[in-house]
């Protein structure tokens, strides 16, 4: 797919008109892995491209058109997403922890991200188009644009109100992440230790029931074990898990999901999308990345400073140059991958990358948007079938979405 990027930086708005399956069915020398990821719709559960933006101080206005459709920085942009075969990467509407503890304040941070990517939207109509419903996504495939469905990634947005789902899911929201890495008033984050409901709070059951009611994927990525599974048993239907990996792979890292929550999301019709991220999906890496942590800690304790004093972040920043960091593999997604096929089957497992959201950690082989053909490669390797592959893309995904919209409506 390579040969293609002197034209798309030739004629961004030429090739944003042809749709993915043009490109294939006219390029005689793509492989098989670069044909099956421009026939079908790549969705990804969760990509961080809002927040960093607005951790970037991002202007719509003079930035539009070099971050979102082109860009050397981060890891997705338009250019590099037609060459990976990307069609519906979610937008993660990125609520931090430390914001719920001022009232008012998640749910504001909520909606200008939203306003973000509606006005992405509208600035770039020949490229992207907000996705409100699986229908949609198939539409704007098409039309050769990228679909833009939106997750909003720690259900703090919601604040105490419940009647801000349907406001949420009006503009355009499709999943909530219950949490992030603190427990908040609807249940217990993985990451946090307090342990504050034992799983979901009276107010949490309730959201369940709301979001079920509004058509609002619940997606169980970032909660505490036992939230999980007072979640897909309160649920009328399948959840999903937007930016997760197994366990197995990882021992003791509650943030992924071990074998029976596979077996039981199996069960459930449920979906886990398989995140990228080295320490994710690799015990080494993350034993190093951890290590490295901890040394950094160290060398400011001698100097007498803290993560937070003025110049850390500077110091930091040059001992991660100066340091040899290790990546995993797209072998090992895959691995995960086989994994959930073999406890729960190929109808639960998809891609939920967390491009932009990992830093620098992203395995070798998948670096960015551009670089999905080599996992489906991977797999092809492995014996998946096309059948398969279609649905690990997107058609798992597509299905609980349907699944939730079809409730929703009938209600």
């Amino acid at each position: 797919m390579k040969k293609y990027l002197p034209l798309l930086l030739i004629t961004l708005a030429a090739i944003a008109c042809k749709t993915k399956k043009t490109i294939a069915d006219t390029s005689e020398n793509l492989e098989l892995h670069d044909q099956l990821a421009q026939k079908y719709i790549i969705v990804d559960g969760h990509i961080d491209l809002p927040y960093r933006l607005r951790v970037m101080n991002f202007r719509l206005e003079k930035e539009f058109l070099e971050i979102p459709v082109q860009s050397d920085k981060g890891d997705f942009d338009f250019v590099r997403s037609r060459e990976g075969g990307l069609d519906a990467p979610f937008m993660s509407i990125y609520i931090p922890a430390d914001y719920q503890k001022d009232p008012g304040r998640s749910k504001s941070v909520a909606d200008s991200l939203i306003n973000m990517v509606e006005a992405i939207c509208k600035k770039n109509p020949t490229y992207f188009e907000v996705a409100y419903t699986p229908e949609d996504v198939e539409r704007i495939f098409k039309q050769g644009k990228l679909a833009l469905p939106m997750g909003m990634e720690n259900g703090s947005g919601i604040e105490d109100d419940l009647s801000n789902i349907k406001h949420f899911s009006d503009r355009g929201i499709n999943y909530i992440t219950l949490t992030h890495s603190k427990d908040n008033l609807i249940c217990d984050s993985s990451y946090d230790t307090t342990r504050t409901w034992k799983g979901l709070s009276p107010f949490g059951f309730k959201v369940v029931e709301e979001m079920n009611k509004q058509g609002v994927m619940v997606d169980i990525s970032h909660v505490s074990d036992t939230t999980f599974y007072q979640a897909i048993k309160h649920s009328k239907v399948p959840v999903i898990a937007s930016h997760s990996s197994c366990r197995k792979f990882t021992p003791d890292f509650e943030r992924n999901m071990d074998d029976d929550m596979l077996k039981v999301l199996g069960e459930n019709g449920g979906v886990i999308m398989i995140n990228f991220g080295s320490t994710f999906i690799d015990q080494k890496v993350k034993d190093d990345r951890w290590q490295l942590g901890l040394d950094m800690n160290a060398y400011l304790e001698e100097r007498g400073m803290t993560r937070e004093s003025e110049g850390a972040k500077e110091i930091m920043e040059k001992i991660m140059e100066e340091t040899e960091l290790s990546f995993s593999d797209v072998k090992v997604v895959a691995d995960h991958i086989d994994h959930v096929v073999k406890i729960a089957g190929v109808d639960h497992v998809g891609f939920g990358s967390d491009f932009d959201g990992v830093g620098d950690s992203l395995p070798t082989g998948l670096k960015d948007v551009s670089d999905y053909p080599n996992l489906i490669k991977e797999l092809l390797a492995r014996g998946y079938s096309e059948e398969d592959i279609a649905k690990i893309c997107s058609g798992n995904l597509m299905r609980v979405w349907k699944k939730v919209e079809e409730y929703a409506n009938a209600k």
